[in-house]
């Protein structure tokens, strides 16, 4: 069973973007969006004016934080061969309701694709707005780099 990691959020944290799982790159490296070709890193640093992508990892945790962003996954642990969100078995959720004790000014979350959105609803239901984006992902190659800004942008609206 693969274990995922614990939320980068704050107390004034009002944005929490969810992605599906850490893939093979980014569980062996401990961090979010460790794979080289992933656009997280650029697509945020973009919507925030803020060069994300050459700093170093603590220190993009902290501007995203400074921003009132927070990040996490959908799931908090899985089997999977590889890194597809396809691959993914035996899917164990994280626990959203202890986000409001740690969290109190969430109102947004975000989800970095289609397979982290399956989860809007849910999300939804519990009082938050929610928006699926596309994802950063290296495999989801449809959409431009430009394009899947447009849309990230609206993560801070």
């Amino acid at each position: 069973m693969l274990r995922g990691f614990p939320p980068v959020v704050a107390a004034d944290t009002h944005t929490l973007i969810l992605g599906s799982f850490p893939g093979e790159a980014s569980l062996a490296a401990t961090q979010y969006y460790a794979h080289p070709r992933n656009q997280f890193w650029r697509l945020l640093g973009a919507v925030l004016d803020e060069p994300l992508a050459e700093l170093a990892y603590e220190e993009r945790l902290q501007r995203l934080l400074s921003h009132g962003i927070g990040v996490w996954d959908v799931l908090a642990a899985c089997h999977r061969e590889g890194s597809l969100d396809a691959a993914i078995r035996n899917a164990q959720p994280n626990d959203f309701a202890s986000l409001r004790e740690h969290s109190p000014k969430l109102r947004k979350v975000a989800f970095n694709g289609k397979t982290a959105g399956r989860f809007a609803a849910v999300i939804g239901a519990a009082g938050y707005t929610t928006l699926v984006l596309p994802s950063s992902s290296p495999a989801n190659a449809m959409l431009s780099f430009d394009q899947k800004l447009r849309l990230w942008r609206d993560i801070l609206t």
